[in-house]
């Protein structure tokens, strides 16, 4: 039995030893799906990029409708018809009646209407690119973030076996008396938590797959590609920040600000008058005294309005679309604000998870590294305790998880900084830790 168990152990230190230096090339060989494939699901058949897109198509058909002239009427009358026999040609006064006529509206009224829905189209097809670029942000989030539970999960999966060989190490030296049962017994008991942190990175997991569930579907539950996402290159701030007028959200509010102003110019054409122009044929029948025909008619007619009393209406109306103007202005004015908030609170939390990233890829990582391996020499010297060891291995674990959390979150501000940029990603492509 003490033979067995130091074999047992034998072969324990010197996976001890190797799975450290091991770990940075364990990489699953099989491909997943891809953060590009899952942006170009996402894209592909939105319900929110498809509506966007509808209201602007309706808007350019309302446009062309809004700058036509009112449908001309046609009049068809009979006149001074009696009522005892409804002869036409008893009666000299009996009259038949036709005619067109047609309604002018008032000043430019037309042309503001139409302008105005070709504002709000064009309001509606920069909402829709902001919408998109949400989306690619959102997605890239929820994406970066799923796979931190995978790598996270990979990282314990692979620290689990380590820690199964520390629980045969001490079970063979408790058998040889050189520890305490009471190290066996933390040995187990950090397997335990392990497993127990295993289990909510799990639920982690299926949370975040069911996330990215909104925007691809099923595609979701596929396995994640193991390489490291790429994103496009981030501007340097004061390019960003000089870009964000051109924002498609800032150009939906520009856009609607227009559209507002266009009212103002059709509620001052109110106070001018509209006017109607028709003409009429009138139809006569029998006969004048003398026995001769009676000649036929015609009449022309033009209406005009006459706006008198604007107290009350056309000043109201023009109040009224001059505070929507100023509205839809302040509420562009807000949202350049919050871009310009959300671009220095990301770019600068961006710069510090570089710093913090360089930090742990040139020393932290390393040094964990080394800690751990002479914690296991002194541990096999007898110089150690084995809670030594077992707090050297976790914070090792704890190092890992920490960079791996560090690089996500570096990447995921990366994806807010890069939904600021007015166009579509640039198509240079950075490797995950690359300063722009």
């Amino acid at each position: 039995m003490t033979f067995c168990f130091a074999r047992r152990y034998r072969r324990a230190r010197l996976l001890l030893l190797v799975i450290p230096a091991h770990f940075a090339l364990v990489a699953d060989p099989a491909a997943g799906l891809t953060l590009e494939e899952s942006e170009q699901l996402a894209l592909s058949a939105d319900p929110a990029i498809i509506a966007r897109e509808s209201r602007a198509l309706a808007l350019q058909d309302q446009a062309v409708a809004d700058g036509q002239l009112p449908d001309p009427k046609l009049l068809v009358s009979v006149w001074n018809v009696p009522l005892d026999d409804f002869s036409m040609k008893r009666e000299p006064m009996s009259q038949l009646r036709t005619g067109i006529s047609q309604a002018f509206p008032r000043g430019d009224s037309l042309q503001y209407r139409r302008q105005r829905s070709e504002w709000l189209s064009k309001a509606e097809t920069a909402a829709m690119r902001d919408t998109r670029a949400e989306i690619r942000r959102n997605v890239r989030e929820t994406f970066l973030e799923l796979y931190y539970q995978e790598q996270a999960t990979r990282i314990i999966e692979q620290t689990r076996s380590l820690f199964e060989q520390l629980v045969d190490i001490t079970r063979a030296h408790y058998a040889s008396g050189r520890v305490s049962q009471q190290d066996v017994l933390l040995a187990q008991l950090e397997l335990s938590r392990l497993d127990d942190r295993a289990s909510g990175i799990s639920q982690q997991r299926d949370v975040q797959r069911a996330a990215l569930s909104r925007w691809i579907g099923e595609a979701a539950w596929a396995p994640i590609d193991a390489t490291f996402p790429l994103l496009p290159a981030v501007p340097t701030r004061t390019a960003i920040e000089r870009s964000l007028p051109d924002h498609p959200a800032i150009k939906a509010a520009s856009a609607t600000v227009e559209a507002s102003q266009q009212s103002v110019g059709e509620a001052r054409e109110q106070y001018k008058p509209g006017f109607e122009v028709g003409v009429q044929y009138l139809k006569r029948f029998g006969n004048n005294p003398d026995g001769s025909d009676r000649p036929d008619q015609m009449a022309a007619m033009v209406t005009m309005d006459l706006p008198l009393f604007t107290e009350k209406r056309q000043d109201k109306r023009l109040s009224a679309s001059q505070q929507e103007t100023e509205a839809a202005i302040q509420t562009r004015e807000q949202t350049l604000r919050e871009l310009r908030r959300t671009l220095a609170s990301e770019y600068a939390r961006w710069q510090r998870l570089g710093e913090q990233e360089t930090l742990y890829q040139e020393h932290l990582l390393r040094e964990a590294s080394a800690s751990a391996e002479a914690a296991v020499n002194a541990y096999q010297s007898g110089t150690n305790e084995f809670t030594t060891l077992m707090r050297a291995r976790i914070t090792e674990l704890d190092i890992r998880l920490q960079d791996m959390r560090i690089r996500i979150d570096r990447a995921r501000t990366q994806a807010r900084l890069l939904y600021l940029l007015p166009e579509p990603d640039s198509a240079r492509l950075t490797h995950e830790g690359e300063q722009p």
